[in-house]
């Protein structure tokens, strides 16, 4: 099999991984590696062995077959329009795009010329959740926290869209049921966006989802704990480890020898590199994407309307 001519679009901090990661699978040949300062593409070309280093992204076009992107949101529907008009196939950093409109136009081009449109929610491929999403069955409620040191970086969007919207993906994808109410609040701190938010979702089936991220932190952490009938897990998708609970029999629970505990741990896994090989694979025929293009504008739907309860409860 012939390996896809792949090239990444930024490469920024996430877009230097992403490059890492196309050169070093078999399935990609990674042509170029593109950057508005071409002295930073040239380093990172260097790097991973990249022929071709570019200061323009129109310049891929005839050349590869596969891109990653990842520049700021705001660029995303341009950049993807013009590789998606041109046949290249698409994996694009979460968010899609800035606003459900562009993002509604991505997925239907993409769909109308057969093309993946692959969305980076990168959680899906944490070891600790594909080891845990076939065991998750009518959760009733949902706990969810991510919080991260402020860096000067992603600031063109708010925490909701930085941070959360990971969070949102993935309660959507466990909960498998509708959105009936959402309650949000959140404040600005140290930009001009909102820096610390929290949701409370709650769906058809009863679930009730608490999701709390924030950008100020002098810590990592990035927790998800899920609770349903006769079980609970918590997940520490930061140290990619899962601890699970559940009843022994079907008794009611009358003392600690009648809950059975597991623990597991994944410290190896490497997501990114899942990603990119589950993108490549989809590319070359494979299975559609974990997180198509669809799923991705439905995330960044519930994270708008987060987003606007937000904005609208802010103090004068």
């Amino acid at each position: 099999m012939m390996a896809t001519r792949t090239a990444v679009v930024g490469v920024g901090s996430m877009g230097r991984w992403h490059a890492q990661k196309f050169a070093s699978l078999p399935q990609s040949e990674l042509v170029a590696v593109v950057d508005k300062d071409l002295d930073r593409a040239e380093v990172v070309a260097s790097e991973v062995g990249a022929p071709l280093a570019l200061d323009d992204y129109r310049q891929l076009i005839g050349k590869v077959d596969a891109i990653a992107l990842a520049t700021p949101t705001s660029t995303h529907f341009e950049i993807a329009m013009l590789m998606l008009e041109n046949g290249i196939h698409m994996l694009i950093e979460k968010p899609i795009a800035a606003s459900i409109d562009e993002a509604g136009e991505l997925v239907e081009l993409a769909e109308s010329k057969g093309l993946v449109l692959q969305v980076g929610h990168l959680e899906r491929f944490n070891p600790a959740i594909v080891a845990i999403a076939d065991r998750v069955q009518n959760p009733q409620f949902i706990e969810s926290n991510r919080i991260a040191p402020y860096k000067p970086r992603s600031l063109d969007v708010s925490v909701v869209l930085d941070l959360m919207i990971h969070d949102i993906d993935l309660v959507q994808s466990l909960t498998g049921s509708a959105m009936t109410h959402i309650d949000a609040s959140g404040r600005s701190v140290f930009s001009d966006s909102i820096d610390v938010a929290n949701a409370r979702v709650r769906f058809d089936n009863g679930c009730i989802a608490n999701i709390t991220s924030s950008r100020i932190s002098m810590k990592t952490e990035r927790m998800l704990r899920i609770f349903q009938p006769d079980a609970y897990f918590s997940i520490d998708l930061h140290k990619k480890s899962v601890s699970s609970y559940r009843k022994r029999g079907d008794d009611p629970v009358t003392s600690p020898n009648d809950i059975l505990a597991e623990q597991q741990s994944f410290d190896e896994a490497d997501a990114l590199l899942e990603q990119a090989r589950a993108f490549l694979a989809s590319v070359a025929g494979g299975p559609p994407p974990l997180v198509s293009g669809r799923i991705g504008m439905e995330a960044l739907r519930t994270a708008t309307m987060i987003s606007d309860l937000v904005s609208t409860e802010q103090p004068e």
